[in-house]
This record gives structure tokens, C-alpha cells and sequence, in this order.
């Protein structure tokens, strides 16, 4: 060496550096699918399906506002991943155009500025370990789900329940849970039809089911045609339904015929979330073992609800309306959401205001091109008046429609009405009437105009920045209506016909007469 170099040891010393690496920070997002609120016992609800979820909500915070703004499965979560609603992400529909986001186009340029800004990419960046657990990217060939995870864990249908789900989920927290920084999504399909819960699972929740399905309720339901109706809870019914008849799930009869009927549909969907919980709680006690536990930020929540009775659909997510679109929210935040624990914010948010606020609480940078309004600042102080004043609800899957959801009221637009029958507009008095039984449009007249004037708003305002101007509302439209009524009209016409139910198949037949000649797109069945 030069006389001018330093000794060899001191050249190869390591210099001092300040520990400037961020707080420890491990976030656990329990995504439990077609979750309805109402059915959880933090949310008021009698039967003892969700004891481990209502401790989590007796230490933290419930939101009891909580709303999807796209529905179902892939629309919703690829509005939660993007940080956009589906008018501006493109993604509305199971099949078709409209299943896939838009393309960037010239927006997109080295890197993606959508997987850029994804949920997923946004923790990442702010230093956190991201992994999801969960067969929906695979399921719906949503890929666009997978951007800025880390690591994706799923083998097929055994990431499907809570108990194969359970069992990469205890493994990853074996492995993982004492890393400093980590975000982790579990998503179970419980409760999700087809209900797999036996008689023996039923009986352990006792009575306490929803009695508001009377024997006249019931007769006129029955009365109802559509997919998914009391006549035919799976699908169309008939030949076309997967689970017709099949001994393997006692707890899903193919028609509701009695209120015994009713009453083993809301068995088969309380055994689900029991499932589910049970989960949750092998999950906490997991961190437990880890040691922690008590430092771990946990959030419960659901792509959807599920709708049992609720505009003549049973089982199953449809429309846009209060109890497919209102979704549970629950997160303890120990040390950060205290002036809240055990309490509830009542307002009006999107899914996507919550992740937005979950993201800067985690100390993110939240993209400004993200539809979700953060209100982090408001969950610290325990200010429970945030919220927004209405809610814009989309649907594309099964109907084509869009809703205006604020105070007490709900209102309805509908483009295609799934083959239900529903007319162009609706409006309901959720206070009156909750369960979605009386269409009091017709006597609310300047309501139902104001309404339309916001949602037309609205949309205007929306498509000033989605790419091209283009709805993905009219793609769904253009290519013959929603993905999963594709050439079913004609077998189902003759349903039916054949079951006394021919004047709903004279105004079916009419009001879409090309696809009830068996023009359109064709159904497509993989299974």
C-alpha cells in the first residue's frame, strides 16, 4: 500500500450507519368470502357463529358502513388491489371483455403505473413482506391480483376452504410471523355456496335464525322466476344446476318448498362462517405462540355479502343492492386505533377508503390516482363523523346495473336484469322495508329523479378519466349482457313454462327476444 492508504483492517471496516430501518409492522387481512354482516355476532346477530371474530371487534373497531363499490368476487377485488372503482379499472364482469382491466395503453410505458400503484405494491414499497393465500387469482384467471405480492401461495381447491386454507396459513405464521415487517392475505371461500355444513354442525348454533321469511313471503317468492330464486336456489335449476340433488350437501335443497327449506339454507350459511372463524381463531392463537400476538394488526372483512331473499335472489350476489354490496369490516390495531377499541364508525365508506387508510396508517404513500379516501387521521383521534354522503354501487356479473345508496334509501338502476324481471328503476325505503320487498319508485316519484340526477353525474364525472370514455358497463352490454346468463334464456324458458310460471317467461321472451332465440354468446362451462 501507499503511504497515503490506511491500515488494511481499518479499509475493510464497515462504516457506522444510523439504524434508520421502520418499525417492526405485521398486518394480517383475513378475507372471508360472501360475508354478510348481519350474520356475525358483533354485528348483532343471535346465533354464535363468529365468537372469535367479535372478540377481535370487542378490541377494535367495526365499521358498520361498509361497502364493496363493485361486486361480485373478481370486480371487488380487483377494485380493492387497483385502489379503482371498476368504471375506472375496467374489471366488472366474470367473462369477457370486461373480466380483464383495461389496457394502460400508452400510460403504460417500462412499468405498469396500475401494478405500480397496486395495494399489494404500495406496502411492499413501504417495506413490508406481502403475501396472499388464496386460490381467487387462479380461480378467475384475475393475474392482476398477483402484482406486488412478494409470494402467492395456493395449490389448487385445497387453498379453497378454511381448513386447506388453514393449513398454509399456520405454516406461513410457523415461518414467518416474528419477521419485523409483513402484510399477510388469507382468503377462505367459506361461506360460499355450495354450502358443505352437515345437520350436525347446524345444531350446535341453535335457534335464532332470521324469522322475517314468512309462509306468504315464501309463496310469493315462489311465485318468482330468475336464477338463484326460491324455485331454483342454484343457478337455473334443473339439469343445469351442479348440485342438484347430491346427497354431499344436506344444507343446500335445490327449491325452497317449505320454511324448513329456508331454514337449512340459513344453516348451511351459518355453519360456513362458523368454519370461517374457527379459522380466525387458529390464526390468533398461532400469533400467540409466536409471541405477537398483541403487536399484530388484524382486519376481517369480505369481497361481498350474499343476498337470501333480497330482491328474489337467494344464495348467491347478483345486484347491486344493500346486502350483496354492505360487507363486514373489523381491525384491531393495538397502540394506534385505542380511542376506538370496542367501538364502531358508522359511516359510509368504500372497501377502498379502508385499505386507504390502513395503507398510510402503515406509513405508505398512498397514490393519488386511487378512488379510496383515506381517513387514517379521523381512526386515530377516534372521530367517528367521517364518511361520505352516498355511495355509487356497480354490478356486472350477473345483472347490469348501478345503485345510489345514502341515508335510508336505495336506489336502483338497472340495464340488464339477469332475467329477473326487474324494471329500469327502483327504489327502496331500507328503514321500512330492509329486506328489499317493496319498490316504492312509483310513489316517490322526486326522489327517484334526484337520484337519477346524481348517478348521472356521477358517471359523467367517472368517465372524465377512465381510458377512452369508455364504460365497461357498455362492453358488458355489447357483448350480449352479463357473463353468467349467456345462453341459459331458452332452457330456461321452458322451466318455466313448465313449472306454472309462463307470464314471467311471455316478458322474459319479450323483453330479450334475441337471446330467448338462442342468439348471443354461448354459456361456457368448465366443470
Amino acid at each position: 500500500p501507499s503511504a497515503h492508504s490506511p491500515p488494511w483492517g481499518q479499509a475493510c471496516e464497515t462504516p457506522a450507519v444510523s439504524d434508520n430501518s421502520p418499525p417492526p409492522l405485521r398486518i394480517l387481512w383475513i378475507d372471508i368470502d360472501s360475508l354478510r354482516p348481519d350474520h356475525l355476532g358483533c354485528y348483532g346477530y343471535p346465533r354464535p357463529t363468529s365468537p372469535c371474530i367479535d372478540e377481535l371487534a370487542a378490541e377494535g373497531v367495526r365499521f358498520d358502513g361498509l361497502y364493496t363499490s363493485d361486486s361480485p368476487c373478481l370486480p371487488s377485488r380487483s377494485a380493492l388491489q387497483t385502489g379503482l372503482f371498476g368504471i375506472h379499472n375496467g374489471a366488472v364482469s366474470h367473462g369477457g371483455t370486461a373480466a380483464d382491466p383495461f389496457s394502460e395503453g400508452l400510460r403504460r410505458g417500462f412499468r405498469s403505473p396500475r401494478a405500480h400503484g397496486s395495494l399489494a405494491a404500495v406496502l411492499s414499497r413501504a417495506g413490508l413482506w406481502t403475501t396472499t393465500i388464496s386460490v381467487f387469482g387462479q380461480h378467475h384467471s384475475a393475474l392482476h391480483w398477483y402484482a406486488g405480492f412478494n409470494e402467492a401461495i395456493q395449490d389448487g381447491y385445497n387453498t379453497w376452504s378454511a381448513e386447506g386454507v388453514g393449513r398454509h396459513a399456520l405454516d406461513w405464521l410457523a415461518r414467518n410471523a416474528d419477521r419485523d415487517r409483513w402484510f399477510l392475505h388469507v382468503h377462505v371461500w367459506d361461506p360460499h355456496t355450495p354450502y358443505t355444513g352437515t345437520l350436525e354442525d347446524a345444531e350446535v348454533l341453535g335457534g335464532g335464525r332470521p324469522d322475517w321469511v314468512t309462509e306468504e313471503v315464501l309463496a310469493r317468492h315462489r311465485t318468482q322466476g330468475g336464477p338463484h330464486s326460491a324455485a331454483e336456489v342454484m343457478g337455473f335449476g334443473g339439469s343445469g344446476s351442479l348440485f342438484a340433488g347430491n346427497p354431499a350437501f344436506p344444507l343446500l335443497p335445490d327449491s325452497l318448498d317449505s320454511l324448513d327449506d329456508v331454514a337449512r339454507l340459513f344453516d348451511g350459511y351459518d355453519t360456513g362462517i362458523r368454519r370461517a372463524d374457527a379459522l380466525v381463531g387458529r390464526l390468533m392463537d398461532a400469533l400467540a405462540a409466536q409471541g405477537v400476538a398483541d403487536d399484530t394488526v388484524v382486519v376481517v372483512s369480505s369481497d361481498h355479502g350474499e343476498n337470501f331473499g333480497e330482491l328474489g335472489v337467494w344464495c348467491d350476489h347478483h345486484t347491486a343492492d344493500e346486502y350483496t354490496h354492505r360487507i363486514p369490516g373489523v381491525v384491531r390495531w393495538p397502540g394506534m386505533l385505542d380511542p376506538m377499541a370496542g367501538g364502531a364508525d358508522p359511516g359510509l365508506h368504500y372497501h377502498l377508503d379502508l385499505f386507504a387508510s390502513l395503507a398510510e396508517l402503515a406509513g405508505a404513500e398512498v397514490p393519488e390516482h386511487w378512488d379510496g379516501q383515506g381517513f387514517a387521521e379521523e381512526l386515530r383521534s377516534g372521530d367517528t363523523s367521517s364518511g361520505r354522503d352516498e355511495l355509487v354501487l356497480s354490478a356486472a356479473a350477473w345483472t347490469v346495473q348501478r345503485s345510489l345508496r345514502w341515508e335510508d334509501r336505495l336506489y336502483v338502476r338497472t340495464r340488464h336484469d339477469g332475467y329477473h324481471g326487474y324494471p329500469e328503476e327502483m327504489l327502496y325505503d331500507l328503514g321500512s322495508d330492509p329486506h328489499l320487498q317493496a319498490d316504492v319508485a312509483a310513489e316517490y316519484p322526486e326522489v327517484v329523479t334526484a337520484a337519477r340526477s346524481r348517478l348521472d353525474a356521477w358517471e359523467s364525472e367517472m368517465l372524465e378519466t377512465t381510458p377512452g370514455g369508455v364504460d365497461p358497463h357498455d362492453i358488458v352490454m355489447e357483448e350480449g349482457g352479463p357473463f353468467h346468463v349467456w345462453g341459459e334464456l331458452p332452457e330456461y324458458l321452458e322451466r318455466l313454462r313448465a313449472t306454472g310460471r309462463a307470464p314471467i317467461a311471455d316478458q322474459l321472451e319479450r323483453r330479450h327476444p334475441e337471446a330467448a332465440a338462442g342468439g348471443g354468446p354461448a354459456k361456457i362451462r368448465y366443470f
